[in-house]
């Protein structure tokens, strides 16, 4: 047992959650008992764009068990969820809760059955008539954008003496957390109220969404997260389908439940990544960086989240990431598109910012001729020029960049791997490794606490930071337990619901530990004073502690690769991360989430995609489609590590849940880079599929 006598920040404590959940004892949003509850089933469009010619919903009307059958027309007009302004916003997009006279995107949610189960919803939809006049899709549009420069780039590239040159097109991904977008909804009828659970990263969010969209009062609406089998950003967000199930219950004045299908999931969940990036950077002769050159292009679908610039702004202003770059010329943009969502996603704009920097260094270095680390070190900011300003707003805290890549390069034996692909090439085979720095912003903005100290020696903690796996009791335990002098076992832990924590933010960014743990420390620190100054016992207090910046942890991966030259099957041998994520409270967490963020590395590179045809249709709309990686995907992962404090935060933590996310996919693609290099063939764009290797090979 834990206790005050072993400092618990930093043990390799287990996850206090596990037991319960390996037992089946969680509760998801499909185990909320509802009384007499509804069920929720959509008609979806078939076509991406077109003109409603005529709904018929009187036989799905007379269908067994159909307590209501709702078109478009039957709802209020709704306002769109408010756009973080992190760009310069030109276009509002429009936010339906069913079509009314047009459709935009396949998948999207043109009539609602409401039945007393979910085969009866079903059933009564495949009952509805829908006729539409199909249309030309629309052409894309900008809805937002922004710029920065710093000097004058177009001399600074006329002068150079190496300028090197990328495109980037990432694939769209499915997220397919294992829990799938569900929401139950349990009315009062004394209060008119509803109590929604809701399998989300933000249930604050959803609260404030929900009254702005329906335009109610919020103390009508009380948002609980149970467990959440995973978010990855899809969660962070709220849909149409969720607005219309809370309205359903609202208006009828009973329960209601809605839970998507996988196929729902791939069709009409936010999707991740889809952006374009080109970049060029300059160099002087003896391998200076002079100037860098960026331009993105972020998809949105036909609709867009309250957080749906995130991508389109990070992938822009994390740049120029931890170098010294003079002249600077970045522009980034949002443009939609008659498609599913694009929403944030694991990384959020933090990955592709990566990959633009990271494939230009490698570039340069193969037309310099200098070692790729040590063309790096060259051009990392110092640890004395640490906390720097960047041209694109950022504040970098702490680090020392080039030590770490050291670190890494002995941790990694970089030497041994480069041997490694060198005999394969001189057996004949194709082989690369690739290498990248990393660097990734967390924890900006606040979070809210309150920590109560019980006569009986226990202490509650209501935080509104939420869990979806994250082991967020086990961390906040370990941080009160230090903070009080209590054993862990004495701690318990209410996340994730408005109702009992006043305001919160919820689960984004990698966030949580850095600013809501800091949050938990502060307010156990206001409770123990209360208690020295004589309070008596019950104690409870509270903290909505704002940190002074982001932490931003950095690092370096490596990744090897071999191609097969007859099938262009690519196999990955080996793979190391060196990460710097602060002080780690639960090093068993950090592993678990590093290993966790470089599978879906592994996967959005190597495997997966979204593929839509050039009528909007979903040609990848199951896991039968769409590659998900498996074990046998995955390379042996070693791992090593540096804890440079973050003066940011109380705790010194930095976000690790993105780490690999953004570490990872540049070094796998400079191995894919650096294979393809020996053969005088381009490498093909993600994700690298036997197929596109094999294509790319042969020219």
């Amino acid at each position: 047992m834990t206790t005050a006598k072993t400092p618990a920040i930093g043990a390799r404590v287990p996850r206090r959650e596990d037991p319960a959940l390996l037992k089946g004892q969680g509760c998801y949003t499909a185990d909320i008992a509802l009384t007499d509850p509804l069920h929720v089933a959509f008609l979806r469009s078939p076509v991406a764009s077109g003109k409603i010619a005529e709904i018929d919903t009187a036989e799905a009307r007379e269908a067994p068990g159909v307590a209501a059958v709702v078109t478009g027309a039957d709802l209020p007009p709704t306002t769109p969820p408010d756009l973080q302004p992190v760009l310069s916003i030109e276009e509002t997009l429009p936010f339906p809760l069913l079509a009314r006279d047009r459709v935009s995107a396949v998948g999207e949610p043109v009539v609602a059955v409401l039945a007393d189960s979910p085969a009866r919803a079903a059933d009564a939809v495949d009952l509805i008539a829908l006729d539409i006049d199909d249309a030309d899709l629309p052409a894309p549009r900008r809805i937002a954008g922004r710029g920065w420069q710093a000097g004058n780039a177009a001399r600074a590239f006329a002068e150079a003496a190496h300028v090197v040159e990328v495109e980037t097109r990432h694939s769209r991904v499915a997220p397919s957390p294992m829990e799938p977008r569900g929401i139950a909804v349990r009315y009062d009828a004394e209060t008119e109220g509803v109590t929604i659970y809701q399998s989300t990263q933000t249930p604050h969010r959803t609260k404030n969404d929900l009254a702005r969209i329906l335009q109610i009062d919020p103390e009508r609406l009380r948002v609980i997260a149970p467990d959440v089998g995973g978010g990855f950003g899809m969660k962070g967000f709220i849909y149409p389908e969720e607005v219309f199930t809370v309205w359903a219950a609202l208006q009828l004045k009973r329960d209601v439940r809605w839970i998507a299908t996988r196929s729902e999931e791939f069709l009409s969940a936010g999707h991740g990544r889809g952006l374009t990036s080109r970049g060029r950077l300059a160099l002087d002769e003896e391998g200076r960086f002079l100037a860098l050159e960026a331009r993105i292009e972020a998809p949105l679908g036909a609709w867009a989240s309250g957080t749906g610039l995130m991508p389109a702004y990070n992938a822009a202003r994390i740049l120029p990431s931890g170098y010294t770059i003079p002249v600077l010329d970045i522009e980034t943009e949002a443009v939609s598109h008659p498609l599913p969502p694009v929403g944030i996603y694991r990384g959020a704009g933090r990955p592709e910012a990566n990959v633009i920097i990271e494939r230009l260094i490698d570039e340069a270095a193969a037309a310099t001729g200098i070692d790729p680390i040590a063309l790096r070190k060259m051009n990392l900011l110092a640890e004395d020029a640490l906390p720097h300003d960047s041209v694109t707003g950022s504040r970098l805290d702490s680090g020392d960049y080039a030590a770490a890549l050291d670190a890494f390069a002995e941790a990694a034996d970089v030497v041994g791997l480069r041997a490694r692909r060198d005999a394969i090439r001189q057996d004949g085979g194709i082989a690369g490794l690739g290498l990248a720095f990393y660097l990734d912003p967390s924890a900006a903005g606040w979070e809210y606490a309150r920590v109560t100290l019980n006569a009986d020696g226990t202490a509650h903690i209501v935080t509104g930071a939420t869990q979806q796996g994250h082991g967020r009791l086990t961390a906040f335990s370990q941080i009160a337990s230090d903070a009080l002098g209590l054993p862990m076992e004495a701690i318990t832990l209410d996340a994730g619901d408005t109702g009992t924590a006043p305001v919160g933010v919820g689960a984004v960014g990698s966030r949580a530990t850095a600013i809501g743990g800091s949050a938990v420390m502060e307010a156990c620190a206001k409770a123990k004073a209360a208690v020295a100054e004589g309070a008596s016992l019950p104690v409870t207090a509270e903290s909505k502690y704002e940190v002074a910046g982001q932490a931003w942890a950095f690092g370096a991966y490596a990744a090897l690769v071999e191609i097969d030259s007859e099938t262009g099957r690519p196999r990955l041998l080996a793979a190391h991360a060196h990460d710097d994520t602060g002080v780690v409270v639960n090093p068993v967490q950090v592993e678990g989430q590093l290993r966790g963020g470089f599978a879906q590395a592994v996967g959005e590179t190597m495997l997966e995609a979204i593929v839509m045809d050039g009528d909007g249709q979903l040609l990848t709309g199951s896991f039968m489609d769409y590659a998900m990686p498996r074990a046998d995907d995955l390379p042996p992962l070693s791992l090593s590590q540096t804890e440079t404090p973050s003066p940011m935060n109380p705790l010194g933590a930095k976000g690790v849940g993105e780490a690999a996310t953004t570490g990872a996919p540049a070094a796998l693609i400079n191995a894919i880079g650096d294979a393809f290099r020996p053969t005088g063939k381009a490498p093909p764009q993600m994700p690298f599929s036997a197929s596109r290797i094999w294509e790319a090979l042969k020219g």
